[in-house]
């Protein structure tokens, strides 16, 4: 049936306490659990410090090459010709640099800075704030509620949905709507996060995906969660991306391009050639 699970007649009945001291704490311990991490982190981290005009100097200028790189085809060749030339010798002379005199700084020398040191401090602090609650969750639901059955859905899904609602129960006859203890867990990580918009505010520190999306994404980086940037080596690196970047104007030949689309190039040699 296209990938759906086909109705079969599993009489299966929950134990409404099952709803009461399972499924609904399950749901308002881990708001809860989030509004108190919210907190905790505003009592830990504080208020965030003012940026400096250089640092906001510095991120600009790499966006500034970015930019150029990814929307070099809107500009002519002379223009971008320019404009990769300019920033090319910006980076490398380090024009756009927070401390001019230390363009060759290592991460001794970033780690030195009582700033860095205090963003460094104030990501390990989040990163905690998010790993310990989250950990002692799961381990509270795997070490009391492990094959539990909580709810089931209401409408049909795919076989592929079964290993992600069924997470920790081997049962490979149960209907896919039935939803696990862990699952479910699941579900309120990934789900709870309009919930958590709406009481804290738009930038809380309730909701864990989205430590996880920036600790992947530093991940993938090669940087750690709360390690200050080397601006030095990030200007490097964008030289010789633009030095490679090839150029292609969008608008080049655009009037002949026209013509032969709307079926105008004969009139035009017509025209022409009077």
């Amino acid at each position: 049936m296209s990938g759906l699970v086909e109705s079969t007649d599993q009489a299966m009945f929950l134990d409404p306490a099952i709803r009461d001291w399972v499924l609904f704490p399950i749901t308002v311990i881990m708001v809860l659990v989030g509004v108190f991490r919210h907190q905790l982190t505003i009592l830990m981290t504080g208020e965030p410090p003012k940026p400096d005009i250089k640092d906001i100097r510095q991120g600009k200028a790499l966006m500034r090459g970015q930019m150029l790189a990814q929307n070099n085809s809107y500009i002519s060749a002379p223009a971008f010709v320019e404009r990769k030339k300019y920033l090319c010798e910006a980076y490398e002379e380090g024009k756009y640099l927070k401390n001019k005199a230390a363009k060759d700084q290592s991460a001794a020398n970033l780690m030195a800075d009582p700033k860095n040191m205090e963003v460094m401090m104030d990501g390990m602090k989040k990163q905690m704030m998010g790993i310990v609650p989250q950990t002692l969750i799961m381990g509270w639901i795997q070490f009391f509620f492990s094959g539990f059955i909580l709810i089931k859905l209401p409408f049909p899904l795919g076989v592929r949905f079964k290993q992600m609602l069924q997470s920790g129960i081997m049962t490979p006859n149960m209907d896919v709507r039935w939803v696990s203890s862990l699952s479910w867990y699941f579900i309120n990580l990934f789900g709870l996060r309009g919930v958590f918009s709406l009481i804290l505010g738009g930038e809380n520190s309730a909701d864990g995906t989205r430590d996880m999306t920036a600790m992947s994404t530093m991940g993938a980086m090669g940087q750690q969660p709360g390690q200050p940037q080397d601006y030095t080596k990030q200007f490097l690196s964008m030289k010789d991306t633009l030095s490679i970047v090839y150029h292609e104007w969008d608008l080049e030949n655009i009037e002949q391009r026209v013509f032969v689309k709307y079926g105008k190039q004969a009139r035009l040699f017509k025209s022409s050639r009077k």
